[in-house]
């Protein structure tokens, strides 16, 4: 049987017990209560209509202890000792192991000093002792005992009763937390939608660009024949209407005109693009040698 099993158990037998007795029967089962090994909850007994009977009677006392030990701390216990009825060996080490959750709700790192401190344990070997035995070994805590760094590495702890007024400030705050979440998830919604409009509107434009390559292509089969340039690549050109050459008499330089003009077939290779460019050039070099 698991700890929270035997802890339910524990829990439910007290309950019942405490609704049946009054008065001074109800101290010794606070007693019992708050020394049992299995048991580290204690509202519901405190909730018991026979023990919340107790205010004001000469027990009351014993209802400050239960709920000490609903809520408290050794370091609490030893600030009001005065007030508070004295407690049996099993009692203390029920007290200090408290101590320990309500350390580890706080912080995931406790120090050995802290704990020494808290704890009225003198050495180290004696703190590590009590962790492993009385609180790992428990169920109650896991984590590592970090003997380089001097500190107890909490990851897990059990939970503690909740303090009065604490439940509607934890409302409170899983309250922030779901409206805070919710407008996480609508902002993503939007992002979504978005990507998904711009992912349509790529795909229309990827479709309108190939429907151009396609009609371009079917344009360049019906062209007029290529012109060769000799140790050139063809140049792709839709009209040329003539190339005109005079030579100056008395002069060695020579002109030439092209009328119309040349229209390049464009691919969607800028590369491709590039190369026709390089070749125009040289072409017009090439002509430019010829005429001179």
């Amino acid at each position: 049987m698991g700890a929270e099993q035997r802890e339910t158990q524990a829990i439910e037998q007290f309950v019942k017990r405490a609704s049946d007795l009054e008065g001074s029967s109800l101290v010794d089962l606070i007693i019992q209560a708050t020394s049992h090994s299995s048991l580290f909850a204690f509202s519901e007994i405190l909730a018991v209509p026979s023990v919340v009977e107790l205010h004001g009677t000469q027990y009351s006392v014993y209802i400050d202890l239960l709920r000490l030990f609903a809520h408290g701390t050794w370091r609490d216990y030893k600030s009001h000792a005065g007030f508070l009825p004295e407690l049996v060996p099993d009692q203390v080490l029920k007290l200090k192991q408290l101590s320990i959750l309500t350390l580890a709700e706080k912080n995931k790192v406790l120090s050995y000093y802290q704990l020494m401190q808290e704890l009225d344990i003198s050495n180290v070997r004696e703190l590590e002792d009590f962790l492993i035995n009385e609180c790992i070994n428990a169920g109650i805590v896991r984590g590592k005992l970090n003997q380089l760094q001097k500190c107890f590495e909490v990851q897990f702890a059990a939970g503690r009763d909740l303090r009065p007024g604490t439940l509607v400030s934890l409302i409170q705050t899983l309250t922030n937390w779901l409206s805070t979440s919710d407008k996480m998830l609508l902002t993503i919604k939007e992002m979504i939608d978005q990507a998904d409009r711009m992912k349509e509107l790529d795909k229309e434009h990827q479709k309108e660009v190939e429907e151009k390559i396609e009609l371009a292509k079917k344009f360049l089969q019906n062209k007029q024949p290529r012109i060769k340039l000799g140790p050139l690549e063809d140049i792709d050109m839709l009209y040329m209407d003539e190339v005109m050459s005079s030579r100056e008499l008395g002069t060695h330089s020579k002109r030439y005109h092209i009328s119309n003009t040349l229209h390049i077939s464009w691919s969607t290779n800028y590369a491709h693009l590039f190369t026709l460019a390089q070749d125009y050039t040289m072409y017009f070099h090439y002509m430019d040698k010829e005429m001179t």
